[in-house]
């Protein structure tokens, strides 16, 4: 008899999207299994840019700083533009918009490239007990019996079939996801955009480059491709762009070392191939995030061209909306309608960065990386209250400073020394008030947690309140435990009026009896 176990989540695919939900999962207290078809993590590059919002969430997971330890250091996130590696009239930018990162997030963006990444959230999501962390196993059916899905999973490696019941998938399990074609959700969009060959190398050319060091390495014509700095001193990777029909996917390992050599303009590199992968690069979007208890996330749901850097982090930015909403429904605190806002809140996102990354892969002057884009997420949906005439979700990209507004992220301001808004956040939803005495807001938190309802009570100070929210008349702000803002108020029965209306919403079925 196959062997049946049982859980609440079943997350497939061990990925950056896949172990930040299952490190999310495990914050939330949800029992979950992760399974992998791949016997280890990822040995190639990749996706390197972690952004400045995936960063706010490895913080608030307690990863940032390991994460940091495994990327570049911060003086090397720049952007280098040349004709070669060795050009004299190089330009060298900066990330980011306008204004400093700094003064808008306590973590700016990084590069840790996927092979580094990948152990470091691994370590960490093994290391929470509500996890079982599966390698080498393939997900290869899923079932739905009496409102239960029952998922086959295969042992690459023995052949060994156990299944696993659950009441949520979730699919994290790439741009090919067999878990989304199962159950019919097709991708649309276009495909093709450019092809190109990644070749991981070894050379030494951290010294020639000192004065130079960058992330990227874009060239300009008549030279072609680029590279990518994975440790800027002696492993890298050229992107070696090519046409349906080349001969590139054949190319032998001095073939490719002669590209690697015209391209950084040092005809005398000692270069040592260590492999290479052939991409296409496409711009896709899923019709439905969610079918029957089975939900799309990261790259399952949408392909983002990499000009730009977002794709990895559109779909972390996923796993953050998706995971508080999935343990709010299975603790009973919420019924299913919260989890519908998942789609309506995330697809418009993806979307729009498909937009913009497609418009980067066509600019033939070069494209900016904007590690602000992610901060400016703002969500309009049932899980909002706003005022608002524009009733989709998108990315507000006006300039800093941010400040407070339903939907959007609670913006960043030092309280004290190492401490910012953002470490506020916790695992359920907090209302940030101003300098009033917090008696009655303590009180009506108590009230609220009889009901089922776990709010805690913030109290950050007038300065520091006024920095968040200048708008007068409010008095509170009630956060998600994503980090966003559910809503601004004026007072406690603005609040309670909102807390109920959520409770008529989205309330659980438990809690109605």
């Amino acid at each position: 008899m196959t062997k049946l176990e049982h859980t609440e989540v079943l997350v497939v695919g061990g990925g950056p999207v896949g172990l930040t939900m299952s490190i999310l999962l495990s914050r939330y207290g949800i029992d979950h299994i992760l399974v992998e078809r791949r016997n280890e993590t990822s040995t190639h590059p990749k996706a390197r840019g972690v952004s400045a919002r995936s960063m706010e969430i490895f913080r608030r997971c307690g990863v940032a700083e390991d994460v940091a330890r495994a990327g570049l250091p911060a003086s090397h996130v720049s952007f280098y533009r040349g004709s070669s590696l060795v050009d004299p009239d190089f330009v060298r930018a900066s990330p980011g918009g306008d204004t400093e990162l700094d003064a808008v997030t306590p973590t700016p963006g990084l590069i840790c490239a996927q092979n580094e990444l990948e152990p470091v959230l691994l370590t960490h999501a093994k290391a929470r007990g509500e996890a079982r962390i599966a390698f080498g196993a393939r997900h290869i059916g899923v079932d739905e019996r009496a409102g239960v899905l029952i998922s086959t999973i295969e042992d690459v490696n023995t052949g060994d079939v156990r299944q696993v019941s659950s009441r949520f998938v979730v699919a994290c399990d790439g741009i090919g996801s067999a878990t989304r074609a199962r159950v019919g959700i097709a991708m649309k969009g276009t495909t093709g955009l450019g092809r190109y060959l990644s070749i991981r190398f070894k050379a030494p050319l951290g010294r020639l480059l000192a004065d130079r060091l960058s992330a990227s390495y874009f060239l300009t014509p008549p030279a072609v491709g680029g590279f990518m700095a994975i440790d800027n001193d002696v492993e890298w990777i050229y992107q070696y762009p090519y046409t349906e029909g080349s001969d590139a996917e054949r190319l032998s390992d001095e073939e490719c070392a002669a590209l690697i050599r015209t391209a950084a303009g040092i005809g005398g590199l000692d270069v040592e191939v260590i492999d290479t992968m052939a991409w296409r690069m496409d711009a896709l979007l899923a019709e439905s995030y969610c079918r029957g208890g089975i939900f799309l996330v990261g790259d399952a749901a949408h392909a983002i061209p990499p000009t730009g850097g977002h794709g990895m982090n559109t779909g972390i930015g996923d796993a953050d909306n998706l995971a508080w909403k999935m343990a709010a429904v299975i603790r009973g605190e919420a019924g299913p309608a919260l989890l519908d806002t998942y789609e309506v809140e995330r697809r418009p996102i993806a979307e729009q960065i498909i937009d913009i990354s497609s418009r980067n892969s066509r600019a033939a002057g070069g494209y900016r990386i904007d590690d602000q884009l992610l901060l400016g997420t703002r969500y309009r949906s049932a899980a909002v209250q706003t005022d608002s005439t524009d009733g989709t979700s998108g990315l507000d990209r006006s300039k800093p400073p941010f400040r407070a507004d339903p939907g959007k992220r609670l913006p960043h301001t030092w309280l004290r020394p190492e401490v910012s808004t953002l470490d506020l956040v916790g695992c359920n939803a907090i209302v940030v008030v101003n300098g009033e005495d917090s008696t009655e807001w303590n009180a009506l938190a108590n009230v609220a947690q009889r009901e089922g309802i776990s709010i805690r009570i913030e109290n950050i100070g007038d300065e520091s309140f006024g920095a968040l929210c200048p708008k007068p008349g409010v008095s509170g702000i009630l956060v998600r435990p994503d980090g966003h803002i559910a809503a601004c108020f004026t007072g406690i029965p603005a609040l309670i009026e909102f807390l109920e209306a959520a409770c008529r919403m989205f309330g659980s079925a438990s809690r109605d009896q």
